[in-house]
């Protein structure tokens, strides 16, 4: 592997060990403020939401006109800002939901532009006969520091509290900053007009196009929100009042990283025939950790739940990766990536306030299940169109197209 891919490596690598300590010092920290409710942990996870999907065409248009690590480093930049904004109001004692919200308004702009370059970025820095090896690397690094720092966060928020856990997420967008601004890689090069309507055109034609490619991501949007809502919101409700909160809920969420842990060292090495199918036949394993929450299942049983989810979640995302890598003009690469990511993260709002009315409706426990059985659903019904059950791989991947 080039130089430069380890150097992202280490960037990505920081920023997500930081990055761990964001979902569980968020979602304490807030529904620890006095009169508080998980109704008020969706609203600000909307806020965060929200402008991430606003923004994302606009990130995908940026990501395929600069240098994509320049893009890299001002998203973690101002991410670093934004938790530096939340941990000061938690560590002063002074955070109003409005001012928590505005911080994870900018927190959510940052993820906008960080996203949809960060898969054409491995494709700039890779040849195309090893972008499943780098994508595999890439994530073998960034969910070891997933692992150690769910664990770390979990510690932190109930030692120290959650502002501190949020300081220490801010300082590693800034160490990764640093790290990526070496990389020094050169902007895609494209012919003709610059006009923005013109680039989101081209780009929707390129997803559009490929029927594969959005019936996984609209059912990508279904089991997300079940994500969000499961664990964002009624997870951390539900461990807060009967597994005995923080350090019960970082176990969970370190079981689900050991999974991803491991689902790295399978999809390394894992080449099946047909990549796209065999990866939808691992999503419905996502829906474990949230079934075992719902029906009240021990501790230990729940944190093997997550260990299967998260095999599932990066053997799916490896395969993934690779393909839109492979199959994707590297020119149009983000813009397609910022679409993808429009419609797989569309829903995320919408699902961290529905969870919060569903904890207070009907409890935490059967929104569990009822976001659970969505998994399901959503991941067979990719499966019923033939585009996607027939997908084969480019079978040219010494050269990208």
């Amino acid at each position: 592997m080039p130089t430069r891919f380890w150097l992202f490596l280490c960037a990505r690598t920081v920023s997500v060990l930081g990055n761990s300590f964001g979902p569980i010092a968020l979602a304490f920290g807030v529904l620890s403020l006095p009169g508080t409710t998980p109704a008020t942990l969706g609203v600000v996870l909307a806020a965060q939401g929200v402008p991430q999907l606003a923004l994302l065409l606009l990130g995908g248009v940026i990501g395929d006109r600069f240098p994509r690590y320049r893009v890299l480093v001002m998203a973690e930049l101002v991410s670093g800002v934004a938790y530096a904004g939340l941990a000061a109001m938690l560590l002063t004692g002074r955070a109003p939901i409005a001012g928590l919200c505005a911080a994870a308004f900018v927190a959510g702009a940052a993820s906008a532009l960080l996203l949809p370059s960060l898969t054409g970025t491995v494709a700039d820095l890779v040849p195309a006969d090893s972008l499943q090896s780098a994508n595999g690397r890439l994530r073998l690094g960034t969910n070891s520091a997933r692992i150690a720092g769910v664990v770390a966060a979990g510690a932190t928020v109930a030692w120290l509290g959650p502002g501190v856990a949020l300081a220490v997420d801010a300082a590693t967008y800034f160490v990764a900053a640093v790290l990526l601004s070496a990389l020094r890689l050169p902007g895609t090069v494209r012919a003709g007009r610059r006009d923005l309507v013109g680039d989101l055109r081209v780009g929707w034609r390129e997803f559009a196009s490929r029927s594969w490619l959005w019936t996984t991501v609209a059912a990508a949007g279904l089991i997300n929100a079940a994500s969000t809502a499961a664990f964002g919101v009624l997870g951390p409700a539900l461990a807060k009042d009967r597994l005995g909160g923080a350090l019960a809920w970082s176990l969970v969420l370190a079981g689900y990283a050991i999974g991803m842990l491991a689902g790295v060292v399978v999809a390394i090495r894992f080449k099946p025939a047909r990549p796209l199918p065999t990866a939808l036949l691992f999503a419905p394993l996502l829906s474990l950790p949230l079934l075992a929450l719902g029906f009240r299942a021990p501790l230990p049983l729940i944190v093997v739940a997550a260990v299967c989810a998260g095999v599932a979640t990066d053997v799916f995302g490896v395969l993934w990766d690779t393909i839109m890598q492979t199959e994707v003009p590297a020119d149009a690469l983000s813009r397609v990536s910022s679409y993808e990511y429009l419609f797989a993260l569309s829903l995320k709002p919408v699902a961290a306030v529905v969870a919060g009315l569903v904890a207070t409706g009907l409890g935490p426990a059967a929104g569990l299940l009822l976001f659970g059985s969505l998994i399901v659903v959503a991941a067979a019904g990719a499966l019923t169109n033939p585009a996607v059950r027939r997908h084969l791989p480019r079978q040219d991947l010494g050269v990208r197209p």
